[in-house]
C-alpha cells in the first residue's frame, strides 16, 4: 500500500461519524432496505440519525478512501465494508509495531 493510499485511510478514520458508520457497516441491525452483506444508505441514514446531505458526505469520503464501495440499485444506494483495503492498511502499519533492524555504524 502507498502512503498516499493511506493518507486517505487515515483522514476517513479521523472522524468519529465515520467510525460509527464503519462499525454500523460491520454489525449491521438495520430492518428496511438491508439484505445479505450490503446496507442502504437509508438504514445507515436512520440508524445513526444523520441526515441525507450527511450520510453523502461521510460514505463518499469513506468509499473514496477504498474502505467501503458502493453499489446503485434503482433509487437505492447500498455500501459494503472493503475487507482487503482493511487487511492492507492493517498489513502496513503492523510494520511499525515491530522493531527496526538498524544497521550496525563503521567504527
Amino acid at each position: 500500500m502507498y502512503v498516499p493510499a493511506m493518507i486517505d485511510i487515515c483522514k476517513a478514520l479521523a472522524d468519529p461519524a465515520r467510525l460509527k458508520i464503519l462499525e454500523f457497516l460491520h454489525r449491521p441491525d438495520a430492518q428496511c432496505c438491508t439484505f445479505e452483506d450490503r446496507v442502504c444508505a437509508c438504514d445507515v441514514e436512520g440508524r445513526l440519525g444523520l441526515s441525507q446531505p450527511a450520510t453523502s458526505h461521510h460514505m463518499r469520503i469513506l468509499v473514496r478512501a477504498g474502505l467501503v464501495t458502493s453499489e446503485k440499485d434503482g433509487r437505492f444506494i447500498y455500501y459494503q465494508l472493503n475487507a482487503a483495503a482493511f487487511a492492507a492498511a492493517v498489513e502496513f502499519l503492523a510494520r511499525f509495531a515491530r522493531p527496526q533492524k538498524r544497521p550496525a555504524r563503521a567504527a
